[in-house]
């Protein structure tokens, strides 16, 4: 909740987008993101193989989830606040777009798909059961995607700037060497 409440009060203060993808792409992109938080959230989904457990149900498999569900979302919230007025729910450029480079974007490209897929781990632990997993999995395949568009995007918007700060940082984990 906090998470969502930060979002949404800090999303009234971005800058405006000089272009934006389509809501049918925005749509498309949202449905796995959907069945992964269905799959995390709701009992139902704990149907055969999906409700088999992936650890043993013991309070300290417990408290190292919550403990990284809690990392996610505090580093997430770095993230998005090292954007400022330049983040955006949807693939987009705004007016005056800039290219962040401080905070955890001096490693990471990606650092709030970064702290969303921590957050989505230890929750996924927390459940212990595989769909925990699969929406782990599904999660990370809809941020690899936006995020390829995103980087097609900016290096349109930067060239050469953005392409050298591809060489020099990880797409969601920091490079090594």
């Amino acid at each position: 909740m906090v998470f969502f409440l930060y979002w949404a009060i800090s999303a009234l203060s971005s800058k405006v987008a000089k272009k934006s993808e389509s809501v049918l792409a925005r749509f498309q992109r949202m449905i796995p993101l959907v069945v992964a938080y269905s799959l995390l959230f709701y009992k139902w989904t704990s149907v055969g193989w999906l409700g088999k457990r992936f650890v043993a149900d013991t309070s300290s498999a417990a408290v190292i989830g919550v403990a990284l569900t809690a990392a996610g979302v505090a580093f997430a919230i770095w993230a998005r606040w090292h954007l400022g007025a330049n983040w955006s729910a949807v693939v987009s450029i705004r007016e005056e777009h800039e290219l962040i480079r401080t905070g955890p974007y001096r490693r990471i490209r990606h650092p709030i798909y970064t702290g969303m897929l921590l957050a989505m781990a230890g929750t996924a632990l927390v459940l212990g059961e595989l769909r925990g997993l699969l929406a782990f999995a599904i999660t990370l395949l809809a941020f690899y995607w936006k995020a390829r568009k995103e980087e097609v995007w900016l290096t349109r918007e930067f060239g050469e700037k953005f392409e050298a700060h591809t060489r020099q940082t990880g797409m969601f984990l920091p490079k090594l060497g």
